[in-house]
Parts: structure tokens; C-alpha cells; sequence
């Protein structure tokens, strides 16, 4: 769908990035006060969504355990089980699963790290430099 802008021109609506419509829909489950409707959901991420997107969004999150429904009369009501972080990790997870040689993506990952990165993945493994290089 395209629109016109004041001096005529045609501009179509920015699509949403891979990720980002799961992410709002992970966020907006996040900041609610418990299970939440579908119809909720797509009120918090935007009125242009149709439904049937929020539901499948909800389906594939539900697919992937990062939220999960409960049973709300003839409908399911949803609540986050993981938040954004969560998310990325599980995309992160999903890449390195598809890779056949996990050493060398792992590797390359590493490389790419500022400083700041390394220093905090080597305290979230519990490593302060010396204990990998002695191993």
C-alpha cells in the first residue's frame, strides 16, 4: 500500500525488520500486568496489525517457548516467558545451530567484540583470562 505525501510523492510504509514485529510483540507482552488477549497485544504494537498477524507472531513465540497461553473461555490468553534478551539469544542459538562448523563461528563471533564485550562474556563465563589459556 502506498500513500501520497503532501507534495505528491508516493512513499510506501517502512516494512518491519526480521525480528522486530516478534520483538514488539515479546515487548508489549512484557509490560503487561499479566495473561493478555491477542486483541490486546496488537492495541500496544500498533492498529494497523491485522490480528491474524498478531496470533500468528503469538504462535510461532509460543513455538519457540519464549511465551506461553493459557486457556481464557473460547480463546488463549499470553504471557511472556522470556524478555527481548531472551529473544536474541534464541536467534543467536537458532544461527549457530545451522552453521556446521560452530568452532569457526564462535571464533569469528569473538573476534568481532569490542574490549568492553570480551571482558563482560569472559565474567558471564566465569573466566578472567587465565583459567581458558591454562586449559
Amino acid at each position: 500500500m502506498e500513500r501520497q505525501d503532501g507534495d505528491g510523492r508516493e512513499h510506501r510504509p517502512r516494512r518491519r525488520g526480521q525480528g522486530e514485529l516478534e520483538a514488539q510483540v515479546l515487548a508489549a507482552l512484557h509490560e503487561a500486568p499479566g495473561p493478555v488477549g491477542a486483541v490486546w497485544v496488537q492495541e500496544r504494537v500498533g492498529g494497523d496489525l491485522a490480528y491474524t498477524t498478531v496470533m500468528t507472531i503469538l504462535t510461532r513465540l509460543l513455538a519457540k517457548g519464549v511465551v506461553s497461553r493459557e486457556r481464557a473461555g473460547r480463546s488463549f490468553h499470553w504471557r511472556s516467558t522470556a524478555d527481548e534478551a531472551g529473544l536474541a539469544a534464541l536467534r543467536m542459538r537458532k544461527v549457530l545451530d545451522s552453521e556446521r562448523d560452530r568452532g569457526a563461528v564462535l571464533a569469528s563471533f569473538v573476534t568481532t567484540l569490542s574490549a568492553a564485550d570480551e571482558r563482560l562474556l569472559r565474567e558471564l563465563l566465569g573466566d578472567t583470562g587465565g583459567a581458558a589459556a591454562e586449559g
